[in-house]
């Protein structure tokens, strides 16, 4: 396929974004579709701008979009299994807090550090990964055992982390990061920013890389293609992502503790949320968060029969859209095309 074919595109698959379909999308409609999603997330505040409680449910989806995203880059992008997403976003949390907190470092430098900790040991995972041919389960196997590892460390290091108290956040008290409705618009450009990333990503050599080890691993590496390179890539790219969205998050809600970053939190509504929306697509991780922060709003008050609840209605709705929901909509729309007017 010739970049010629990459930008001979249909403008509604454009919209909805990704999957093989995404390697014919332009551009500029990939960026329209961006565009859109953000002039329709910055309306929200429109609603939910009154009540303090439902701004922080609104930072919080965003939150979880830039962590689904950025998981899209390592697991959607070439299929590694990151199950430690709530340690590298913890991981970013902590180390930003304790530099910026108790080492009396400027809070923004801070963050850059912390997020070129995550660059490190997401590339490391990558690094070992390629190095031992791991396949997904094994890669998740590790990961996962990194993210159950940093939960130990956080309580056993009470001293600097807080232990299962959790940790004040002092740096940023006295920004405009805690007050109730500019912390959305920073989530939301931090948002769009990894959008435009990930399209910038896919529209490169490095993402021709990408697709082809989704694709075809063995393949990719017989047509020359670098397998290990292109893998750390991914998971330094991701990780990156994942640790600077902790970090930043750290600093707008002012308190942390394990239970903030813990697998059950954060990894499993991610990986939920992807599957969703679509794995490899464009708007896939934010419609997945959307939609998912809104069922736990909405199903918040029955504490009781909350889990089952969610739980039936995940398997409703996966039976529903097994191949995500961007996926479903896009069928839709090419068979509607296909019949033609009546």
């Amino acid at each position: 396929m010739t970049a010629e074919d990459v930008t001979t595109a249909s403008g509604t698959s454009a919209l909805l974004g990704g999957g093989t379909a995404d390697r014919r999308v332009s551009s500029r409609s990939a960026f329209a579709a961006i565009a859109i999603t953000g002039i329709v997330l910055a309306l929200v505040p429109i609603w939910t701008g009154d009540s303090r409680t439902l701004m922080g449910v609104a930072v919080g989806g965003l939150l979880f979009a830039c962590y689904a995203i950025a998981f899209n880059v390592i697991f959607g992008s070439t299929g590694q299994l990151f199950l430690c997403v709530g340690a590298l976003a913890g991981l970013g949390a902590y180390s930003s807090t304790i530099m910026s907190d108790r080492l009396g470092v400027p809070f923004p430098l801070a963050m850059l550090l912390a997020t070129g900790f995550a660059v490190i040991v997401g590339g490391a995972f990558s690094w070992i990964a390629a190095r031992r041919s791991l396949d997904t389960i094994f890669t998740g196997i590790v990961t996962l055992t990194f993210s159950l590892a940093f939960a130990n460390l956080v309580l056993g290091q009470g001293g600097f982390t807080g232990g299962e108290t959790g940790l004040v956040v002092e740096a940023g008290s006295d920004t405009f990061l805690r007050t109730q409705i500019p912390p959305y618009y920073l989530f939301l450009a931090l948002v769009l920013v990894y959008l435009v990333g990930y399209v910038v990503i896919h529209r490169s050599h490095i993402g021709w890389a990408f697709r082809a080890l989704r694709d075809d691993e063995v393949a990719a590496e017989l047509t020359g293609v670098d397998v290990a390179r292109y893998r750390i890539y991914a998971g330094a790219i991701g990780s990156g992502m994942i640790g600077f969205a902790g970090a930043l998050w750290a600093h707008v809600e002012g308190f942390i503790s394990p239970d903030t970053f813990s697998f059950g939190r954060v990894d499993v509504p991610v990986l939920v949320m992807l599957v969703f929306g679509g794995i490899g697509t464009l708007l896939g991780p934010v419609i997945g968060a959307g939609v998912f922060t809104y069922i736990g709003e909405v199903l918040a008050s029955y504490s009781q029969l909350r889990l089952i609840a969610e739980g039936t209605l995940l398997i409703v709705l996966f039976l529903v859209f097994p191949q995500g929901l961007v996926r479903a909509v896009r069928s839709g729309v090419d068979r509607l095309r296909r019949r033609g007017p009546p």
